[in-house]
């Protein structure tokens, strides 16, 4: 039937928009890619505030594909690659309503995707019929951190950064009271932007060490640094307060936390790294150490988990022996998530294991494996937590 006889297109629009707005998001993605019609109704203002109004978000792990693939022989990536735990199948947001080269999407924070990318030959802000923003890209061949939406299209460009700070620092987002907030993280330096200052406060990092696997909660910054010698680590846990950064007084200073009660909590984990955790919590993992011999083997991965409030840790998951020989070869391995899932990456394995605790709540395995990765599967992947929302704006 041609679809200008189809009845469906013969229905009043605001018909159609109560129809589609009882249907799951997962859905409404599959169904704007049915026609130009029926992404342009189900993309218009009056149906995004309809169908935000009455339905949660949609929990996906996003994929940032190996270190390789970003390199110049491949510039113009122009999709991301999402998993959905719930259905076990991967989904691909595309890209390409982005004016800009070379986007690589590095966080996420409430339904906002945040990237680099780079505008090399213009002097003023892109154009876009579908999307909206409100800085400017002035310096040739540089990059600048871009949130956007990708369920709606919408996108602005934060104050230009320098390119040195997308390839040196930690991109690190969350949201507080409606404002969004970014801080990138180096060695030496940190730079912090919210929705209510609207520039960036750059101040001193004043750490002992490079800081791994920073996560930022709120109005804190926590990072673990290496606080031992050349011939053996020694890994502590920082932290830094962001509620009193302003124009007048950017400067924050890092403290080390500890607690005597706390033991030797640091001491049994291998290359230990961060995870944001559910709601004021955070995890920590790395491979349980066998002893405290200097090269001492480990017998799985650990998931301990820190509550902020009460400040007490607790054990959250052991990965199973039988995931565990898979990493056991493999002397680096990455680690991804957030709030109660957590993915684990090394090469030549050519999947995913995740850990997750939400499945466990709906009569579903703790531990699983994902497959079918895009691109070869091979190499290391990393990735962020993406809440896809209607109603985000950046």
């Amino acid at each position: 039937m041609d679809s200008d006889d189809s009845p469906i297109y013969l229905l009043p629009h605001d018909t159609l928009h109560h129809i589609f707005s009882t249907l799951p998001l997962r859905q409404i993605i599959i169904c704007r890619s049915l026609s130009k019609f029926f992404n342009h109704l189900l993309s218009s203002p009056s149906f995004l505030h309809l169908h935000s109004t009455t339905h949660p978000t949609l929990n996906l792990l996003a994929l940032r594909l190996p270190h390789h693939r970003n390199h110049n022989h491949n510039p113009h990536p122009s999709s991301l690659h999402l998993f959905d735990p719930s259905l076990h199948h991967w989904l691909t947001f595309s890209l390409q309503f982005l004016p800009f080269h070379s986007p690589l999407p590095v966080a996420s924070s409430l339904g906002i995707l945040y990237l680099w990318a780079e505008s090399p030959n213009s002097t003023e802000s892109p154009k876009s019929t579908e999307s909206t923003h409100s800085n400017t890209i002035t310096n040739t061949n540089s990059k600048s951190l871009v949130a956007c939406n990708p369920l709606t299209k919408q996108f602005r460009v934060l104050p230009h950064l320098g390119s040195a700070w997308s390839r040196h620092g930690s991109v690190l987002v969350d949201s507080v009271n409606s404002l969004n907030r970014v801080m990138v993280l180096t060695e030496l330096a940190a730079l912090y932007f919210s929705d209510g200052v609207n520039r960036w406060l750059k101040f001193s990092s004043n750490l002992p060490s490079k800081p791994r696997s920073p996560v930022l909660v709120g109005d804190s910054t926590f990072a673990l640094c290496n606080v031992g010698s050349p011939w053996r680590s020694q890994w502590k846990l920082f932290h830094c307060d962001l509620a009193g950064a302003s124009e007048s007084a950017p400067a924050q200073r890092w403290s080390r936390v500890e607690r005597h009660e706390w033991g030797d909590v640091f001491d049994i984990l291998k290359r230990p790294r961060l995870v944001r955790g559910t709601g004021n919590r955070i995890l920590m993992v790395g491979g349980l150490k066998s002893s405290f011999s200097l090269n001492s083997p480990c017998s799985t991965i650990l998931i301990l988990r820190l509550d902020l409030d009460l400040m007490e840790w607790d054990e959250a998951g052991r990965m199973p022996p039988e995931f565990f020989q898979c990493f056991q070869e493999s002397s680096k391995f990455k680690v991804f998530g957030g709030s109660d899932r957590v993915c684990f990456s090394a090469k030549r394995i050519g999947k995913l294991a995740l850990w997750d605790r939400c499945d466990v709540k709906r009569g579903g395995e703790e531990w699983r494996w994902i497959d079918n990765l895009p691109g070869n599967g091979e190499g290391m992947y990393r990735g962020f937590v993406f809440e896809g929302r209607l109603n985000a704006l950046p």
